[in-house]
């Protein structure tokens, strides 16, 4: 399997179940390569995977990222199989080792560190199999540690909440061979106060998970400028605004510093699915 140069990024549960289709139409429709989509509270991951696919015909589908709590490595195995046999090889298995709220929290499990656990995992889902390193698996990896494991371990990287420098500093540790799908959010608003201020509501649910700050803080933003959501500079960091040529040269830099797919995730304000899609319509032909 090879990656296209663009893909979207999207919460499934931002949609009522008859949204889907029309949304993934849309999607496939302008020619973008991949849907990633996260682990989500309402819908299991694998499970809203095989809907997205059984209703498009050349879109890829991507767990961005399926949860290592959420499913053993036995499951996440055939389930990805099983996709990958029934939507002719359209599944990307994206793992990740998710943040302690939602392991401890929510699922009840203990979390453990991050890298011995994720290496476990790949281990137990290449198990006894012929081939294995040719399996499009790939893992969410911010630092050094874990960019290092998923070169080594599967297809790439799927870094999140990420700038062009820690694109740039992630190729350097992956290398030319590997996929390096990172993603970036967009928003097609003109109006800086606007722009920003629906950057900080999106990127609020992120901002004390200590897996993002501390990658954050060691590509260069200092505490103040994380504090009470974030600065301007921050904001304007994270979500690329503007029309879409401004947008279109942030997302370039992205490719520039090394990146093989870049996957954009449509900012806009609750339920206006008309920003959203007006954003992917102007930037389908980056």
């Amino acid at each position: 399997m090879q990656l296209g140069r663009l893909g979207v990024w999207y919460s499934a549960d931002k949609l009522k179940p008859d949204q889907i289709p029309s949304f993934v139409g849309l999607v496939e429709g302008l020619g973008y390569d991949t849907l990633w989509y996260p682990e989500s509270r309402g819908f299991e991951s694998l499970s809203i995977a095989g809907y997205m696919l059984g209703h498009s015909k050349r879109l890829k589908l991507g767990s961005s990222i399926a949860s290592i709590y959420a499913r053993d490595a036995f499951t996440a195995r055939r389930g990805m199989l099983t996709l990958r046999d029934l939507y002719n090889d359209r599944f990307i298995l994206g793992l990740g080792v998710s943040h302690v709220p939602m392991v401890e929290g929510i699922r009840g499990h203990q979390y453990e560190k991050p890298i011995p656990a994720m290496r476990a995992y790949l281990d137990g889902i290449a198990k006894g199999e012929a081939g294995s390193e040719e399996w499009p698996v790939a893992v969410a990896a911010l630092g050094p540690k874990m960019l290092a494991l998923s070169a080594e371990r599967s297809r790439g990287a799927l870094p999140y909440n990420v700038t062009p420098e820690h694109t740039r500093q992630a190729k350097a540790i992956l290398g030319p061979s590997k996929w390096l799908a990172v993603e970036q959010k967009v928003c097609l608003e003109t109006d800086p106060a606007k722009a920003r201020a629906l950057g900080r509501k999106e990127l609020s649910r992120y901002m004390g998970l200590p897996n993002y700050r501390n990658n954050w803080l060691r590509i260069g933003f200092t505490e103040a400028e994380l504090d009470n959501g974030g600065n301007d500079r921050f904001i304007d960091a994270m979500v690329a605004w503007g029309d879409a040529a401004t947008i279109k040269g942030k997302l370039r830099a992205h490719f520039d510093a090394g990146a093989t797919h870049v996957c954009l995730q449509p900012v806009h304000a609750d339920g206006d699915f008309a920003a959203r899609d007006a954003t992917l319509k102007a930037l389908a032909d980056t």
